[in-house]
């Protein structure tokens, strides 16, 4: 570790929403990073010109000079230009990404922000600056070892083990001592996990069996990392016996570091910063070996540009290479975290292998269509125009996709299997993917067979609602009921909403059948009261194409109208990446129904936005904090503040706070101890049909009942 990190690192936040400026403030300073905030550009300009930090996170759109601005003007400061920029934006167009880069940024990040990756993230942007600045320094000192060769000489006589050293290899071990030094003292600048291979080195020199040679790492008093490479002989008295070794100790920390640059030239693509096809081989075959270890699955998807080398022959050969950086961006831009796909350097890999040909080496993939989602937005990314050099380009590509063990057991035959599947995909007209194998087929077949079902189940009453009880912490009792949907086809039995839900969100499928569990839950309140079964209020799940519709107010109307009860008696949950989306017709359309009485809770909190000032201009009762954020907080105390936090916050701004996914008595008594309003789960119920959740409600009041009287 140099000197320059041994001080905490400085990172400067620019960003006119004060709660996001909290928000990353508490992400970092726990990881030993101070923060020091700005909230408008000007101001950040002015503070910057007194202090310099290591890093700074800048939003895009403030008021007056936005955050471009802000970039081109440190650029232009002195030290300015290596200084790490990353630009936060709640856009996600191209173009602004686009602006950024131009602007002078470093890295990204689109609102929502991660915030469990956020600290890794600027520490890992710490790090790259410090190996650049490191970098730098190293080349100026490799320069003057032109001039001297930063080596010193040393003489270990034997048997008494006296040691002679020169200043040179003195100044090389970073002591300031002159003259005679013992092996114990330069063992100790030795790193820990290098020592006992150099003591084993010397030890095979005195035994005569070869010549001392050996690179090992020293430490510095600094702090500062050095790679030594010590060589000596045995030097042999008159009668034969050893009675020194004598030899050199040079400083080769530059020459390895250009060693591993070389090694990363050797490695990457030149064009596109993409790993290139040995680093793609050898990442699969490092996939492969791990999934067979853990019996999972591994995926490549083959990409080719379709009809690439017209864009050559006709704009010409930087406008390819234009593009080919366009496409490679869009290919990182278009993955998830969800996908398995992360970025480091053994479970993933997304390479150019050379021309217009690009892979992905998925890991852990679950099921099949796994890698057909992500072949999918792939396509979707690439359907988009790219404007390079004032010309509109406008191109597709055609995707092969392979699976360890399905498609081959080695490298060369996932590989070449995937090559057949492109080719596939071009012959059944381009711009789509092929499985190679035929199982694989299958289920993409089934797919299709459920989206031709899927229109015909709700004319056929296929559909059913069944019912989650949320529970009170304070009474114990059932306070709420959460509606989820149900398929049961005549064919595949019972189908789980994670199949036919994509489903009918793709296909635009999502809006009747919204409409329909609408309709459907309050005609099931109607009938339990008619029957004499109190029932709580029934929250109902909305998607996004149900709020771009324009209906929604309509649609509530009508089947609390149709079923004959008060708008108390509903909840509707949405999610805040919905709310994101088209925010003022929705929240028009939400108040309009909270002002009538029903209630609105946003859906698995804490996974999108966040934020507290953006919460205080909702229409909204109750948060429900989203089963992620839950599930470890009895073993992780990471998680537990973040829930209490969030807790806090709904607190603060008098919302009603709903934990979901709770399954153990510990999460229960934790979350009571924050207090939390209600909980769901399965350590309180599944979701049940009607009769049963009727059943439940039932012997609830009897219940009660039995205890008054």
């Amino acid at each position: 570790m140099s000197a320059a990190l041994a001080k905490k690192p400085l990172v400067v936040v620019v960003d006119d929403d004060p709660t996001m400026r909290v928000l990353v403030a508490e992400t970092l300073e726990p990881g030993g990073i101070d923060v020091v905030e700005a909230n408008d550009g000007d101001a950040a300009i002015a503070l910057l010109r007194t202090r310099v930090p290591d890093l700074v996170l800048l939003d895009v759109e403030m008021p007056g000079l936005d955050g471009f601005g802000v970039c081109e003007e440190i650029r232009r400061m002195p030290g300015g230009a290596t200084l790490p920029v990353v630009m936060m934006t709640g856009r996600e167009d191209v173009d602004s990404i686009r602006r950024a880069y131009e602007a002078g940024a470093t890295d990204f990040l689109t609102k929502p922000i991660p915030w469990l990756i956020l600290a890794h993230r600027v520490r890992y942007l710490l790090r790259a600056s410090a190996n650049v600045a490191e970098l730098h320094q190293s080349r100026e000192r490799l320069a003057n070892a032109q001039r001297l060769a930063r080596m010193g000489s040393f003489q270990l006589e034997l048997p008494g083990w006296e040691l002679h050293v020169s200043e040179e290899l003195l100044d090389i071990y970073g002591m300031g001592l002159r003259g005679a030094v013992s092996v114990s003292r330069l063992l100790d600048r030795v790193h820990e996990d290098d020592r006992e291979g150099l003591r084993e080195a010397v030890q095979r020199c005195l035994n005569g069996e070869q010549a001392l040679h050996a690179d090992h790492r020293v430490m510095l008093p600094d702090g500062t990392e050095r790679i030594l490479h010590s060589q000596g002989r045995l030097v042999l008295g008159e009668d034969g016996r050893a009675i020194a070794i004598e030899g050199t100790v040079q400083d080769v920390t530059e020459r390895k570091r250009a060693e591993e640059q070389i090694r990363y030239l050797a490695y990457h693509d030149s064009l596109t910063g993409l790993g290139n096809r040995r680093l793609f081989k050898e990442r699969l075959g490092m996939a492969v070996a791990q999934a067979r270890r853990n019996a999972w699955r591994s995926g490549v998807l083959f990409l080719d540009l379709d009809h690439f080398k017209r864009i050559n022959d006709t704009l010409g050969h930087s406008v390819g290479d234009a593009l080919l950086q366009g496409v490679a961006d869009r290919l990182v831009l278009s993955l998830r975290e969800s996908d398995a796909v992360a970025r480091d350097e053994m479970p993933s890999a997304i390479s150019r292998l050379g021309g217009d040909e690009f892979t992905i080496l998925v890991t852990a993939v679950q099921d099949a269509q796994d890698l057909a989602k992500i072949a999918r937005r792939v396509l979707e990314a690439l359907a988009r125009p790219f404007h390079l050099s004032g010309h509109e380009v406008v191109i597709s590509g055609s995707i092969g996709i392979t699976a360890w063990p399905d498609d081959g057991d080695d490298v060369e035959l996932l590989l070449r299997n995937a090559d057949t599947a492109m080719y596939h995909a071009k012959e059944q007209g381009r711009n789509n993917y092929q499985f190679y194998a035929a199982s694989m087929n299958a289920v993409a077949l089934r797919r299709l067979i459920l989206e031709g079902k899927l229109r015909r189940a709700l004319e056929q009453g296929e559909f059913e609602v069944h019912y989650q009880p949320k529970l009170s912490l304070a009474t114990g009792r059932t306070c709420g009921l959460e509606a989820l949907l149900r398929w049961r086809d005549p064919e595949f039995g019972l189908v789980l909403p994670g199949d036919f839900i994509p489903i009918a969100e793709e296909t635009g499928l999502i809006v009747p059948l919204g409409e329909w569990v609408l309709r459907a839950v309050c005609l099931e309140i109607a009938a339990f009261r008619a029957r004499g079964v109190a029932v709580p209020p029934v929250s109902v799940n909305l998607s996004a194409h149900q709020l771009r519709s324009g209906r929604l107010v309509e649609q509530v109307h009508a089947a609390l109208r149709d079923a004959g009860i008060e708008p108390r008696a509903l909840e509707l949950e949405i999610t805040e990446s919905v709310l994101m989306q088209d925010e003022p017709r929705v929240v028009a359309a939400l108040e309009t129904l909270r002002a009538e009485g029903v209630s609105i809770s946003i859906d698995d909190f804490g996974t999108g936005y966040s934020s507290l000032a953006y919460l205080r201009r909702l229409p909204v009762d109750a948060l429900k904090v989203d089963r992620s954020f839950v599930r470890d907080i009895v073993e992780r105390p990471d998680d537990a503040a973040l829930a209490a936090s969030i807790v806090t916050m709904a607190r603060a701004l008098r919302l009603r706070i709903v934990a979901e996914g709770v399954e153990t008595e510990a999460q229960r008594a934790l979350l009571q101890q924050f207090g939390c309003d209600e909980i769901q789960g399965f350590l309180i119920s599944p979701a049940l049909p009607p009769a049963e959740i009727e059943a439940r409600l039932v012997a609830e009041a009897e219940a009660e009942r039995e205890s008054v009287g």
